[in-house]
């Protein structure tokens, strides 16, 4: 073979030791979408392969959660639904909030779990939290089958509760909470890959979110001069939205200021966990 022919060969695929902060290679990742899947399968397979139940628990963790909060704060606590069926209210919050507090909790973990095999084996490190989210979302749809099973008993049966066509809105409101948690995983897997003292506090941080979150509770009964803290946090727009959509006016509020101020953050969140995880992956390995 000729020098000339050694100099115009071209590689199908060149790793480099560093690139640029905004250097993302969305065609890469596109290249290793068997992969992608695979790792999707695997998740949830191997999270329930030696469990009694199998896939029920995918629907009996949301319907037992909430029944435990009809419980305490219905029954017990007297907070109000705002006219509600409070077994609907607590099963359409939770199994959105168990969406997001499972994919930010895993994603934020992709570094320090995944470590042997990222050091071994080369495949865009994207994958990873990519196949976690995704296998998140496949939980989340069936667990909302449970939501709607109920939801259609309360609008055929009991006539409580009338959706309105902003209910259609819901796949955008998914993919906005989802780039919420990506972002924010890999922000956190990003900089606990060096200051690992920051698991515990984001694990501690998260069961306290929840209750700043209107998950548990209207936003209408919290008092008017903390109602502007709690719209401040970026997920109050987007469960306010959805129990808007699902249980009606009285339960939920659409706000369209907030909304656009939610949307802005949730951009700006994926972008900021994008880029610096896209940073850190190449030397993670050496600080992990």
């Amino acid at each position: 073979m000729s020098m000339k022919g050694i100099v115009d060969d071209k590689w199908d695929i060149e790793i480099k030791s560093t690139s640029g902060l905004f250097d993302i290679d969305v065609r890469e990742i596109w290249r290793y979408r068997d992969l992608l899947v695979m790792f999707i399968v695997k998740d949830i397979v191997t999270r329930y392969k030696q469990t009694i139940l199998g896939p029920l628990w995918f629907m009996l963790q949301p319907v037992l959660s909430a029944l435990i909060y009809v419980i305490i704060f219905t029954r017990v606590a007297k907070i109000s639904t705002s006219g509600a069926p409070p077994m609907l209210f607590y099963l359409g919050s939770l199994t959105l909030w168990n969406y997001f507090s499972e994919t930010f909790s895993i994603v934020s973990k992709t570094f320090s779990e995944n470590a042997a095999v990222l050091g071994k084996v080369y495949f865009p490190r994207l994958v990873l939290p990519l196949a976690r989210t995704l296998s998140g979302l496949l939980k989340l749809l069936m667990q909302f089958s449970i939501f709607a099973a109920v939801l259609l008993y309360h609008i055929f049966i009991t006539h409580r509760v009338v959706p309105n066509w902003y209910a259609l809105t819901f796949p955008l409101l998914l993919i906005l909470i989802s780039l919420f948690g990506l972002g924010a995983g890999l922000l956190v897997t990003a900089l606990t890959s060096k200051y690992k003292d920051l698991t515990f506090m984001i694990l501690f941080g998260i069961q306290l979110y929840m209750y700043v979150t209107p998950v548990l509770y209207p936003l209408s009964i919290a008092p008017p001069d903390k109602q502007f803290l709690l719209w401040l946090n970026p997920l109050t727009s987007f469960f306010e939205v959805f129990k808007y959509s699902f249980l009606g006016s009285n339960s939920g509020t659409l706000n369209f200021y907030w909304l656009g101020y939610s949307v802005a953050f949730t951009l700006f969140m994926f972008m900021a966990g994008l880029l610096m995880f896209n940073k850190v992956e190449k030397k993670f390995i050496d600080t992990i």
